[in-house]
């Protein structure tokens, strides 16, 4: 009872006139839940809603019918009973003649059609009734554009799910719908159209049955529509909107061969359009009306589609110069449009009778061009328009070639035996075996013919791929085109091997050399079935080509598309299952690559030889392995000669190889899923060069080459498993043991106490011999890329040697410490402590090292909460630069600590704000006069620098350490959290500060926490931050130095300026906003400066009318000398601001 009441509520607000569309978008759910939860039943809401679906007043009939109408369609996986579905649909199917209540009837028979048959579905009778009401009672064509979409898809919905009840409906169907869709031109009512014929063509198709009656009506209809074409564009959909019209048209025209006799002619003669759109159209049309036409109807069309695609291909060919042209010897080219459309309708044709392929090779234009064609050797000879046409009937008579064997027979009978004869080349004796110093005829010049000559090459190699599978080698046997290929391709591959080795190879050649070579891949690249020519010449082929990709470098053009084609063949190699091809490739090119990469011979181009070992190397495993090798023989030859005798040329090639293996070798193996046993071996290899090499040249070390060893050293322990980086790390820990290098810096190997007095006194890295600065950073590699489960060995030693390092200014030891930070476990339970160390010893011994304590442990003078700098022991350090090396180490733990979500980064971060303020006036008077005594005068500024810079290396992503690649401990919103905690402090100290220097190092601070800070984090506090960000970029704009800086900041506030979020913190500084925008597009040390600058101006011309008008006169002024800029992007932007602010 509850329920039928509830229910007539929302009936009668529902028909109400005054009730707005949510409103009975509510009460229609409301309905559906009772009718969902059984609190009211179908036969009770059809009983209350009586006197609305029977009433004379056609507007509260048709809301009544339409209510009712989308409750059902909210129902369709709700069980109904069979009673109430036959009521219900032929209440609807009735309701369909009441025209001022039809939406509510087709909505009702929609709902009750879609149904499925576990939940209760309309029987095919009732379907039927519902068709002939629908033919007999709706004219679509009077109704509304939703209401015709809505009939549209009953129709669809009918002939979709209920074929069979409405077949025997035959002409009264077919001519309804011909009256229901004739002159439809809504797009969207139009797609439901094109599918309805489509379904109908499914329905009918006996090409006797009732719908041959009908074929020209409805295809008259159709025809009308194409090609689809917005006469008055929208918007930016338009394009995909005539796209999805246009397929389901295309669809309709291709549903049934009746449609032949009316289509092809239409699209025949929309081919002779002046609109390029029409052609193209038509040509796809054409192309897919050819697969479902049949060729017995398409044949008789022959010659009028041969002309069509000879005249946009071959008479007025439309392609044009490819950007990669150069690199195919001048002989690369674009098709547009309407080409491309008549190769793939060439290629359709083709492939269903030969009659097609007669009538290219019969065709006169085609014939005459070749002939004269090959009568024109030289390639210069050759205009762009002859060239043009050369590259379309190649693509012509290889789609012939490749469409059967058949047609291949043809061309190759018709063409190839001239072709040979203009190059010079005589068939083989069939006594005779393949040698390449076997007597040959000389290999004749002749571009054209050696053009077509590798395109049937090209052809010949797609037919035997495509029927390798499934057609026998005895079937090729008899094949001419297959018996004329064996009897030439042996002299053809030696013509290109001769000319390729010939000295008359220039830069005037390009294009013959892109042939030959080409040829070369092409005849190497047959499939296993069909090899065209022997081992011998197959492997000399191989030798040519990889003669030029290493002794031709300097020739750029040669050596590249050679570099190519044994690309091209290794790919193919690695795909088939000849083993004796990948033995001869293996011995004949791989070997060479690798003896030219571990020979001393890779000194000259080295970096092109070694994108050559990398690009071979990567098509199959088997063969990187081997180039992997050859990497590691020339890496420690040359690594050795560069360490210990300062071979400047073997530093540069060290340092070349290395980069290679780092970047493109391992990242190969992590992408193959490979196991870890190169990256093992490579770090172990490096740690052997090292210990056989027991001196190091007195020199200076070379930067570069202990970088790339140190990135190479992380990439490949970060990719190995914690088992492999064990035995990394136990390996470079014996070797540090060995060489004394604990004791060199201050304390004794067999003692893991901390020996604080050496660490704070023994600070002469320099004195150090540069081995140990070698084994130090190569260590730290190590350690910066372990994973947190692996076990490091005698860690608190560990520990103590990255302090003391650190101290001397190795940035390095500084990313290994922060690292141990990041990953140890707090607290080690159940292991051997030699073997392993926890955080908080770590820790403590940071803290005991930098930090004075008091008497119960605690950091003396720090609580966490506020600045005091009396516990840090910069006062034991003489040495001023480590006491930025300090500062920068505190920095890199911080930002661990940090990762991590430890509470100690407070101490550090307090520690590192007390930093900045040396030169003020805040805080403890003795502890400034203590600071003052410890540090020069000249250097406090320095420290202060440093200090605000870590706040950069805390919050910046960190490629050297700290990052996913070598497995941090990454703790999620870290940034944020930071962010939230430091910019409430910072802010306050700089309202606070009196000094002028301080202030300047305080903003600086601001600037890099605030730079690298997630925009989300900053729009939430955008009133508060704008007009520090803004005092922010005047003060560090004075420097010059500070432009990197400025340009981060300026980011910042160009964000959110872009952002809804900061629109209104926007608009309550805009006048201040503007004024320093105008100031930095005058910023003359950097121009991406000005251009953001003079950006972030065109957005502020959005704001609010009354906010900028005032400045609209200043901000044209100023962008008026920006006109005048010197770099034409500024002046470009400036115009653009220009026009922005004068319409404000």
């Amino acid at each position: 009872m509850g329920g039928s009441t509830e229910c007539v509520k929302h009936i009668e607000l529902y028909v109400n006139s005054s009730a707005t569309s949510l409103q009975q978008e509510a009460s229609v759910n409301a309905i559906a839940t009772l009718l969902k939860n059984d609190t009211l039943n179908i036969e009770t809401l059809v009983r209350e809603m009586e006197m609305y679906l029977t009433t004379t007043d056609h507007i509260i009939r048709s809301r009544g019918i339409l209510l009712l109408a989308e409750v059902l369609a909210k129902l369709t996986s709700k069980p109904l009973t069979d009673t109430s579905i036959h009521s219900l649909i032929g209440f609807f199917s009735e309701r369909l003649a009441d025209w001022k209540a039809s939406r509510g009837a087709i909505v009702g028979c929609l709902a009750l059609l879609g149904r499925k048959k576990e939940v209760g579905m309309v029987t095919d009778s009732e379907a039927k009734a519902v068709a002939l009401s629908y033919l007999q009672n709706l004219q679509v064509q009077a109704l509304g554009q939703h209401d015709r979409k809505l009939s549209f898809r009953l129709m669809e919905c009918i002939l979709d799910h209920y074929a069979c009840a409405i077949r025997d409906l035959g002409d009264v169907l077919l001519y309804g719908i011909c009256e229901a869709i004739d002159e439809e031109k809504d797009p969207d009512c139009l797609v439901l159209v094109f599918h309805i014929i489509e379904s109908l063509a499914k329905l009918y198709p006996d090409p006797s049955g009732p719908l041959s009656k009908f074929a020209q009506d409805l295809f008259e209809i159709l025809g009308s529509y194409f090609p689809i074409h917005f006469t008055h564009r929208k918007g930016e959909d338009d394009d995909n909107k005539r796209e999805e019209l246009s397929r389901a048209l295309l669809l309709a025209f291709a549903s049934t061969p009746l449609f032949e006799p009316f289509s092809m002619p239409l699209l025949l003669e929309k081919l002779s359009s002046s609109l390029p759109s029409a052609k193209v159209e038509s040509f796809r049309y054409i192309s897919y009306c050819t697969t479902q036409y049949g060729s017995d109807r398409m044949v008789k069309y022959a010659q009028a589609l041969w002309s069509s695609v000879k005249e946009a291909t071959f008479i007025s060919p439309q392609s044009t110069v490819s950007a990669e042209s150069e690199l195919t010897g001048g002989m690369g080219f674009l098709d547009n449009d309407m080409m491309t459309q008549a190769f793939v309708l060439l290629q359709e044709v083709m492939q269903q009778d030969i009659i097609f392929t007669n009538l290219v090779l019969s065709d006169k234009d085609i014939n005459i061009f070749v002939n004269s064609l090959i009568e024109s050797t030289d390639f210069g000879d050759i205009s762009l328009l002859l060239r043009q046409k050369l590259h379309a009937a190649g693509h012509i008579l290889s789609v012939c070639a490749k469409s059967s064997a058949a047609s291949c027979n043809k061309v190759f009978e018709s063409y190839f035996p001239l072709l040979m004869n203009a190059l010079g080349i005589s068939p083989a004796k069939p006594s005779q075996k393949s040698y390449l110093d076997d007597d040959c005829s000389v290999f004749k010049l002749n571009f054209g013919a050696l053009y077509l000559c590798i395109d049937f090459l090209g052809a010949c190699r797609c037919l035997t791929a495509f029927f390798d599978n499934f057609t026998l080698v005895s079937d090729f046997a008899n094949q001419t085109w297959c018996a004329m290929l064996h009897r030439f391709s042996g002299p053809l591959m030696k013509g290109f091997i001769s000319f390729l080795g010939s000295n008359i190879v220039d830069s005037g050649h390009n294009a013959f050399v892109y042939l030959c070579v080409k040829g070369l891949q092409t005849l190497s690249t047959f499939p296993e079935s069909f090899v065209p020519v022997s081992k011998h010449l197959y492997d000399c082929s191989l030798l040519m080509l990889v003669s030029i990709v290493t002794s031709e470098i300097n020739k750029t053009f040669s050596w590249t598309s050679a570099l190519k084609a044994l690309v091209e063949i290794g790919l193919f190699i690695d795909n088939c299952p000849d083993s004796g091809r990948a033995s001869s490739y293996k011995s004949t090119v791989v070997e060479k690559i690798v003896f030219l990469i571990s020979s001393g011979d890779i000194t000259s181009s080295s970096s092109l030889k070694l994108q050559a070992a990398y690009d071979i190397g990567a098509t199959r495993k088997e063969f990187m392995v081997r180039i992997v090798q050859g990497l590691d023989e020339a890496i420690a030859v040359h690594f050795s000669a560069a360490y210990e005798l300062g071979n400047l040329e073997s530093d540069k090639l060290a340092t070349e190889l290395l980069d290679t293996y780092s970047n493109k070798v391992l990242p190969w193996f992590l992408e193959t899923g490979d196991s870890e046993e190169i990256p093992i071996k490579f770090a172990l290899g490096i740690w052997a060069n090292i210990e056989n090499s027991r001196c190091i040249n007195p020199r200076p070390p070379d930067n570069n080459l202990l970088g790339a060893t140190m990135t190479a050293m992380k990439k490949a322990v970060g990719s190995c498993t914690v088992e492999g980086q064990e035995m990394i790390i136990n390996k470079s820990y014996e070797l540090l043991l060995e060489s004394n290098c604990f004791e060199s810096m201050g304390f004794q190997s067999d003692n893991c106490s901390s020996k604080l007095k050496g660490l704070q006194q023994n600070h002469n890295f320099g004195s150090s011999t540069y081995r140990y600065e070698w084994l130090i950073s190569l260590f730290a590699s190590v350690v910066i890329a372990l994973r947190p489960q692996a076990c490091i060995p005698n860690g608190k030693m560990m520990v103590q040697l990255f302090i003391s390092a650190i101290l001397n200014g190795h940035v390095s030891s500084a990313h290994a410490l922060s690292a141990l930070v990041n990953k140890l476990p707090s607290k080690i339970t159940g292991i051997n402590s030699f073997r392993s160390i926890s955080l908080e010893e770590v820790l403590d011994m940071i803290f005991g090292s930098f930090f004075r304590t008091s008497s119960n442990g605690s950091m003396s003078g720090n609580d966490g909460h506020e600045i005091d700098l009396s516990g840090l022991k910069l006062d034991t350090l003489r040495i001023q630069s480590a006491k930025s090396n300090v500062v920068i180490g505190l920095a890199w733990i911080g930002k661990a600590l940090l990762m991590r979500g430890h509470v100690k980064v407070k101490d550090i971060t307090m520690t590192l704000l007390g930093l900045l303020m040396l030169d003020g006036n805040i805080g403890d008077s003795n502890q400034l006069q203590e600071w003052t005594e410890v540090c020069d005068e000249e250097y406090v500024p320095q420290l202060m620098k440093c200090a605000a810079d870590s706040f950069h290396i805390i919050m910046s992503d960190s490629e050297e350490c700290l990052n996913r690649r070598y497995h941090a401990v990454i703790r999620p919103l870290y940034k944020q959290r930071f962010f939230s905690s430091v910019i409430p402090i910072l802010s306050s100290l700089v309202v606070k500060s009196e000094s002028s220097s301080v202030r300047s190092m305080l903003y600086r601070a601001f600037a890099h926490v605030v730079s690298d800070a997630p925009l989300t984090a900053i729009l939430s506090e955008a009133k508060k931050l704008i007009p520090i960000l803004l005092d922010c970029l005047a003060i560090l704009s004075m420097d010059v130095l500070d432009k990197d800086i400025i340009y981060n900041v300026l980011l910042v506030v160009s964000g959110l300026l872009t952002d809804r979020n900061g629109e209104e913190a926007v608009i309550g500084n805009a006048p201040r906003i503007i004024n320093q925008l105008i100031d930095l597009t005058a910023y003359s040390q950097s121009m991406a400066i000005r251009e953001t600058a003079i950006q972030c101006l065109v957005a502020m011309s959005e704001l609010p009318h009354t906010r900028i008008y005032p400045l609209k006169t200043q901000v044209l002024q100023s962008i008026s000398k920006a006109l005048d800029d010197p770099k034409r992007i500024i002046r470009q932007e400036a115009v653009r601001c220009r026009s922005a602010w004068a319409s404000v």
